[in-house]
């Protein structure tokens, strides 16, 4: 049989949205490894075969079958060889729209109609084998955030299920991380924490978060506050640490329970720090306009502004989008953040090297010029 080579997965999907495709994957069918050798490809695959071309540096890996041996995402049996087809390999995948593929021909090739579900935008699994990964409910929710697309009731009655019945208990923190942080990135972040609340995963397994149901309402009418800070973070092109702190917002001033949560999730430091400031100084940050001297010094220094203007800045992004969530308009510009700006400037003007000589403790005496720089730029209208 000879060796046949497919485009498959996001590539075939995204190219019938007409969207940009940035990376291709290939499938081989009727090749061994020896083959791929003998042609150049260079072997990368540790769980199956995967060979990078020579020339494009694309991925192809070898047509495959996984059968499911124990739980977590390494227990899988997987089978490369000659006689699988393409129909096989394309079973084992999650949704309909990632099943397609693309031969030499241009033709496309659907065997399970994802082509259909694509224009009817609905997200649906391909097979029952969808139980075996339950990291597919949290790529199904991301892919949700992404294109908007409804989740078929078939496929959510069968993630709800996997989750009652302890299926998610074995996810891999790393792994829950990875599509957790790409989901809140997309264009909808909130519609993924809608569909994860309305599984029931988000209350199994990360209760903390405080987000444990859309309220009877379904997915795509989820109007809490925290879905209205998230699309305005969208709207603004926030970063990841300002998403995943927003998100964390239900657990008011809980920093013990948010480093836990941050802990189990693998959460990045940046992401975690920012999490953990905003649940110590967000009440500071969203009045940073009425603060006196003290209060604002001590939310600069809280947010160690002086070394890392940044956060304050996603700081304040945050202020900004709940400040949006709960009075449903935006103030351009943001006064608070106008506010943080102009003491942050204001306290840094001190001769650090006349006060070092002067001898002492010099961290008191920088504090101290830093403080009297605030009193007489807002304390006159603010009293302590």
């Amino acid at each position: 049989m000879p060796m046949r080579v497919y485009q498959v997965g996001g590539s075939v999907r995204d190219g019938l949205l007409g969207l940009p495709v940035a990376d291709r994957d290939w499938v081989v069918v009727g090749a061994t490894p020896e083959d791929m050798g003998r042609d150049g490809y260079l072997p990368v695959g540790k769980d199956f075969p995967v060979f990078l071309h020579p020339v494009t540096r694309e991925e192809y890996a070898l047509a495959r079958t996984e059968r499911k041996t124990a739980r977590g995402y390494k227990g899988f049996a997987v089978h490369a060889s000659p006689e699988v087809t393409l129909e096989e390999d394309l079973a084992r995948r999650d949704l309909t729209i990632n099943a397609m593929a693309r031969g030499a021909d241009g033709l496309l090739i659907d065997p399970f109609e994802g082509e259909r579900d694509l224009r009817a935008g609905v997200l649906r699994h391909v097979s029952p084998a969808f139980v075996e990964d339950p990291v597919r409910i949290l790529r199904v929710a991301r892919f949700a955030a992404r294109f908007g697309f409804s989740i078929a009731p078939e496929t959510a009655a069968l993630m709800q299920t996997m989750v009652s019945e302890g299926e998610t208990d074995a996810l891999v923190a790393e792994r829950v991380w990875q599509e957790f942080s790409r989901g809140l990135m997309e264009k909808d972040p909130w519609r993924m924490l809608a569909e994860l609340a309305q599984c029931g995963l988000l209350a199994r397994s990360y209760p903390a978060l405080g987000i444990e149901s859309v309220r009877g309402r379904p997915a795509n009418e989820l109007s809490d506050w925290i879905a209205l800070a998230l699309a305005y973070a969208e709207k603004e092109r926030y970063s990841l640490p300002v998403r995943f702190s927003l998100v964390t917002r239900g657990m008011r001033g809980q920093a013990g329970q948010m480093e836990a949560l941050t802990e189990a999730l693998r959460v990045p430091t940046e992401c975690r720090d920012l999490a953990i400031l905003a649940a110590r100084q967000m009440a500071h940050a969203m009045r940073a306009d009425l603060l006196n001297p003290s209060e604002m010094l001590g939310l600069v220094e809280a947010s160690d502004a002086f070394r890392r203007p940044a956060r304050l800045d996603e700081l304040m992004d945050m202020a900004e989008a709940e400040t949006f969530a709960v009075r449903h308009w935006a103030q351009i510009p943001f006064v608070p953040r106008r506010a943080v700006h102009v003491a942050l400037a204001t306290a840094r003007r001190i001769d650090a090297q006349a006060l070092a000589a002067e001898g002492g403790d010099i961290g008191a005496r920088i504090r101290a010029a830093r403080y009297a720089n605030l009193l007489k730029t807002i304390g006159g209208a603010r009293r302590e």
